[in-house]
C-alpha cells in the first residue's frame, strides 16, 4: 500500500456523510459513497455499514467514473 492509500485508511470516518442513488429503494442492497479530503471518496455496503469500507484516491474515483461513464464497467 502506498503512503497516498495508507493515508486514506488511517482517515477517521466517524463523521463521514454517506449517499446513495436517489433511485435506491428501501431495500438495504446499495452502495453507499462517502466524499474525503481531497477529492477522495470512500465505499461501503448499506447492508453491512459497519464493515470496513474500500477507499479511492481522487485519481482512482475519476478513472472509475469516466469508466463508468463511457460504458467499460
Amino acid at each position: 500500500m502506498n503512503d497516498s492509500k495508507a493515508e486514506l485508511y488511517a482517515c477517521d470516518l466517524t463523521g463521514a456523510i454517506w449517499r446513495k442513488a436517489s433511485a435506491s429503494g428501501a431495500e438495504h442492497d446499495c452502495v453507499e459513497v462517502a466524499e474525503l479530503p481531497g477529492g477522495a471518496r470512500a465505499i461501503r455496503d448499506s447492508k453491512n455499514p459497519e464493515r470496513e469500507p474500500l477507499r479511492f484516491t481522487a485519481s482512482e474515483w475519476t478513472a472509475f467514473r469516466e469508466g463508468v461513464i463511457a460504458g467499460e464497467l
